[in-house]
């Protein structure tokens, strides 16, 4: 567990046996985010009007999960419940709650029927709180694995991963699902590749993959400067996956900033760079 921004709350929906899950990450009101998708296989839901020129800049809720893209499903049932509490973009019909998805696939690692649903959400959403934030084989970590790069057969667990660094009163957070084709950087592959002996595995590309995350902040930032932070979160994603943003990944960040502190944001996107490789490495500790 690592201790989270303060404001921002985070909760799980886990199904061990069924090897999948959702984590929700709520956000105080004010928050404004932007995202980035790369890699070949994204499953996504509203991450286009994250885009700096969209006319929309808060964000409600980040919802990671499990299930491909039925766990999509999920941001329904976030959405209904800050409803309910009011929250949500100001139209003239009423709020609209501002949540983003991002799915990974895990159907093949359990039950490949059960993936969260609007109902998951929910519970993730009501569980959410802002105590110290759960990491390993919890909410959208729960069916995640590494290494398929190599073939199926090599597949190790991966899992949710979580880091914090800070510099004076700023604050960065990477949370991230680490479900990704290629293996935690250990230096082997690049050294095999300088030395000259890489011989590239011959298997069908594996499609069944990605990595998604949240970085937050407590720093003031624009939606053009979230896109940027979102951007250098997968640089963070070079530095710890080897290899990252493969055809057969989905990867995909978002970056949110609270805006409590004033912060520059080329500090904010080297602690970004710095959490999110922290965040992605711890999975091999666990």
């Amino acid at each position: 567990m690592i201790s989270g921004i303060e404001g921002v709350q985070v909760g799980h929906w886990t199904d061990a046996e069924a090897a999948t899950g959702c984590t929700v990450v709520l956000f105080p009101e004010g928050t404004v985010g932007s995202g980035e998708v790369r890699g070949g296989a994204p499953a996504t839901r509203d991450v286009a009007l994250l885009e700096p020129t969209r006319m929309v800049d808060r964000l409600d809720a980040v919802v990671l999960s499990g299930g491909s893209a039925f766990g999509l499903a999920a941001c329904t049932g976030v959405m209904d419940e800050l409803e309910r509490s009011g929250v949500g973009f100001e139209t003239s019909a009423g709020r609209v709650p501002i949540v983003v998805g991002m799915s990974l696939f895990d159907l093949g690692v359990g039950d490949g029927a059960v993936r969260p649903t609007a109902a998951e959400g929910a519970f993730a959403a009501q569980a959410a709180d802002d105590g110290a934030v759960s990491t390993g084989r919890v909410g959208a970590g729960t069916g995640a694995t590494l290494g398929k790069w190599r073939g199926p057969e090599s597949a190790t667990p991966g899992g949710l991963g979580a880091a914090i660094v800070r510099s004076g009163e700023v604050e960065v957070m990477a949370l991230i699902a680490v479900n990704a084709s290629g293996d935690i950087d250990d230096g082997a592959t690049v050294a095999a590749v300088v030395a000259g002996d890489f011989v590239q595995p011959d298997v069908t590309p594996f499609v069944e993959n990605t990595t998604i995350g949240v970085i937050v902040t407590n720093a003031t930032l624009s939606k053009l400067e979230c896109h940027l932070v979102a951007q250098t979160g997968h640089d963070g994603f070079g530095r710890a996956l080897v290899p990252a943003h493969t055809q057969g990944d989905g990867d995909a960040v978002v970056c949110a900033s609270t805006g409590v502190v004033d912060g520059d944001v080329a500090l904010v996107r080297n602690l970004a760079l710095v959490a999110t490789e922290r965040a992605i490495r711890s999975i091999a500790a666990m």
